[in-house]
């Protein structure tokens, strides 16, 4: 039997990525991510991360250290695999140092994919292809004709396509400015997307359906809006903070310049939610007016905060958006 079990072959690269990927739904599971529509969870099961990440660089002392899938040392094809099935964001494209494009956490793709509140017949459109991934998670649950992605960056979508080919998923992969929107391939019941932004598109609105909903981080949070018409949207964050590349076109403001913050504590300096008034107001709130609000208001948690979009702009507030407390967003 000892001789005969030394000559059976160990677990092929399939069944280590199935065992992975296993891993993987069990520890997104456990974070309660999909609580609110647990049919995320076939997604997840179903839709292999690794051929969407063929390398992907870690951070290293003086730069990165790029792990990829065919390299010629096993061990670090198994580096490469388990990493892929990590439940941690994943460095995808770097440029002149720099950061442009990654694959998200997954339980945090899980807990935006359930905010989303999709229902069978639903039309997504995706700002931000990347990797493709949370596409082809899209097309598992609303079938291909319903998914639209779009990235700026024409090698991201090539990129995007190849790995969703690979993968049997067949989206509508569009290269463009996400915040002009697809309005060739509108209307749309629900827009997620999965960079940062500095305010709300517009043309999001005019190519969604009345009471669609859009999902996008904002100012370190997740902003859930429901769209009333072309012009009109409102809605709360989410508890959940949130970290991504911020959206780059035309019609994106330049980045808010990072605020001064002498004469606030120490202590509230690095808090994560003081850092989030302070990213919200940017520009329109003094650190130290900023910090005596959130003092007097208890700190405020997240999902507080809103947006409104409407005739006179787009702006955000506390508690109430016909209170005391609301910032014109650009």
């Amino acid at each position: 039997m000892g001789a005969h079990a030394l000559d059976e072959p160990g677990p092929g690269p399939d069944d280590l990525a199935a065992s992975a990927r296993a891993s993987l739904v069990r520890e997104i599971e456990r974070s309660g991510a999909w609580e609110s529509d647990p049919v995320w969870r076939g997604a997840f099961e179903a839709v292999p991360r690794h051929l969407f990440v063929p390398y992907y660089y870690l951070g290293a002392v003086g730069g990165y250290e790029r792990l990829w899938g065919e390299d010629p040392d096993p061990r670090v094809r198994d580096r490469w695999l388990r990493g892929a099935y990590a439940d941690a964001p994943l460095a995808t494209r770097v440029r002149d140092g720099e950061l442009v494009s990654s694959s998200s956490q997954p339980s945090l793709m899980a807990k935006m994919l359930a905010e989303l509140e999709v229902r069978d017949g639903d039309a997504v459109l995706e700002i931000g292809a990347g990797t493709g991934y949370n596409a082809a998670l899209l097309s598992y649950r609303l079938g291909d004709g319903l998914v639209t992605t779009v990235d700026l960056d024409v090698e991201i979508t090539e990129a995007a396509r190849r790995h969703l080919d690979l993968a049997g998923y067949h989206p509508t992969v569009v290269t463009g400015d996400g915040a002009r929107g697809v309005p060739g391939r509108a209307p749309f019941d629900r827009i997620v997307a999965t960079c940062t932004l500095t305010t709300i598109p517009r043309s999001w609105l005019v190519q969604s359906r009345p009471g669609a909903r859009v999902l996008a981080p904002l100012a370190t949070g997740l902003i859930t809006l429901e769209v009333r018409d072309s012009g009109h949207a409102e809605g709360r964050f989410l508890h959940t903070s949130a970290f991504f590349v911020p959206l780059r076109g035309a019609t994106r403001p330049g980045p808010e310049p990072e605020p001064a913050v002498v004469g606030v504590p120490r202590r509230a300096r690095g808090h994560d939610l003081f850092r989030f008034l302070l990213a919200l107001t940017a520009g329109r709130l003094d650190p130290q007016d900023a910090y005596a609000l959130w003092e007097r208001e208890g700190q405020p948690q997240r999902e507080r905060y809103g947006v409104t979009v409407g005739e006179g702009g787009v702006w955000a507030w506390l508690d109430d958006p016909e209170g005391p407390y609301t910032w014109p967003l650009p």
